[in-house]
C-alpha cells in the first residue's frame, strides 16, 4: 500500500473519530477509531471471552480459510481445466456446476454439521463452497480464453496433446487461476463469520470472537474483529499480488 492510498483511508478515520466525538453517533451503535483501536489491545492482551486472545483466534481463522481455500484450488483447478479444454466433458458437468453455483455456503450450514459435526471440517467445507467455484470458473475462462493459434503453432512444430497443455494452455490460463483464487480467498473469509459462529466446537476463530462479544453488547470489540479480519485479508491480497508477479514473470 503506498502512502497515497493511505491519504482517504486516514481522511475517513478522521471524520469519523470527529462525529464520535461530537456526539453525533452512539458508541453503543457505532464504536469510534479510538475505542476501536483499545479493543484491539484488550484483545490481544485479554481476550474476548477472557483468557482466548486475539492471535489464538487468528490462527485458528486462518487454518480454517487456508484449508478450505486450499481444498477449493487442489479439487477446483482440475476441474476446471477439464471444463476448459474439453467440450463434451463441458457439456456433461457444466450444467450441474451452473446448478450448485448460486446456492449460497451458508445454506450448507445443516449439512455440514450433520456430515462433519461441530469442527474444523464443517467451517472448512462450508469456505470450501465458497471459494471453490470461483476457481472452477476462472479456470475454465483462462483455459477458453487461450489463442487458438498458439495451439495451432504447438502442433505444427510437432508438440502433443501433453505439449499443448504444458506450453500453451496451463501458462495461458494460470493468470485466470490466480484471480480465481484471489475471489475465492474473500468469499472464503465472508463465509467464515457465519462458518464459525454455527459450526465450530471449541470457542476459537474472529467469527466466534465477534459474536460473544456482540453477546456482551462490545460494539467496540465486534468492530475490532472486522478490523482484524480487514487487515488480515489486505496482507493476505498483498502476499497473492506479490505471488501473481512472481508466477506471471512472463507476461
Amino acid at each position: 500500500m503506498t502512502l497515497r492510498a493511505l491519504g482517504p483511508a486516514l481522511l475517513i478515520l478522521v471524520f469519523w473519530q470527529g462525529l464520535c466525538q461530537a456526539g453525533l453517533v452512539s458508541p453503543a451503535l457505532f464504536a469510534s477509531p479510538t475505542a476501536v483501536g483499545l479493543a484491539l489491545a484488550e484483545l490481544w492482551s485479554s481476550g474476548m471471552p477472557p483468557g482466548r486472545t486475539l492471535p489464538l483466534h487468528v490462527w485458528h481463522s486462518l487454518t480454517r480459510v487456508l484449508t478450505g481455500t486450499g481444498l477449493a484450488v487442489v479439487l477446483g483447478m482440475p476441474l476446471g481445466l477439464a471444463l476448459g479444454g474439453s467440450p463434451r466433458f463441458r457439456a456433461l458437468f457444466m450444467p450441474l456446476v451452473d446448478f450448485l453455483r448460486p446456492i449460497p455456503p451458508l445454506a450448507w450450514i445443516p449439512l455440514a454439521i450433520l456430515w462433519f459435526g461441530l469442527g474444523l471440517a464443517s467451517a472448512a467445507y462450508l469456505i470450501f463452497l465458497g471459494a471453490f467455484f470461483p476457481v472452477v470458473l476462472a479456470t475454465c475462462s483462462g483455459v477458453l480464453a487461450v489463442d487458438p493459434l498458439y495451439v495451432d503453432a504447438v502442433r505444427v512444430l510437432g508438440g502433443g496433446r501433453a505439449a499443448v497443455w504444458r506450453k500453451v494452455l496451463l501458462p495461458g490460463s494460470l493468470p485466470s487461476v490466480v484471480t480465481g483464487v484471489r475471489v475465492g480467498l474473500g468469499i472464503g473469509w465472508m463465509t467464515l463469520v457465519a462458518a464459525e459462529f454455527i459450526g465450530v466446537r471449541g470457542g476459537y476463530g474472529l467469527g466466534y470472537m465477534i459474536m460473544s462479544a456482540r453477546d456482551l453488547q462490545r460494539t467496540d470489540m465486534v468492530m475490532a474483529g472486522m478490523a482484524a479480519i480487514g487487515l488480515i485479508g489486505l496482507g493476505m491480497e498483498w502476499c497473492m499480488q506479490r505471488l501473481s508477479k512472481t508466477l506471471l514473470r512472463w507476461q
